[in-house]
């Protein structure tokens, strides 16, 4: 186990990124990101924001690519996910801007108005 942000945090990998997860993203960033990640941390996982972040970090981060013979896939989810928000190259406004683009998607796939969910960048 690592600790990260104060929490102690399973050095596992899972398939996509897991919503339990977001809560630990808050700090990487500035303020508009914050506020983006305490309004979706304490929501259900199916929630449409919840699964709106879920989508954009898979998105962001290399999960459509990781499998059990990737580095990556050995360091877990949580330092995956944490390296992706840090190295973002654009600002705050185009994180946000990326997770309103992933909402209308997954707005758009909930009432049927969408065949199936974009999972590349």
């Amino acid at each position: 186990m690592q600790h990260l942000t104060g929490q102690i945090i399973e050095e596992t990998a899972e398939l996509f990124f897991p919503a339990r997860l977001i809560p630990l993203l808050r700090d990487l960033r500035g303020d508009q990101w914050r506020e983006l990640v305490d309004q979706v941390a304490d929501l259900p996982d199916t929630h449409p924001d919840t699964l709106a972040f879920v989508l954009m970090m898979i998105k962001l981060g290399p999960c459509m690519k990781c499998h059990s013979n990737n580095y990556r896939f050995f360091r877990g989810c949580a330092l995956c996910s944490t390296q992706s928000i840090q190295t973002f190259k654009g600002n705050d406004a185009d994180l946000i801007h990326l997770y309103h683009k992933s909402h209308d998607e997954i707005e758009q796939y909930l009432h049927g108005s969408l065949g199936t969910l974009s999972l590349a960048a």
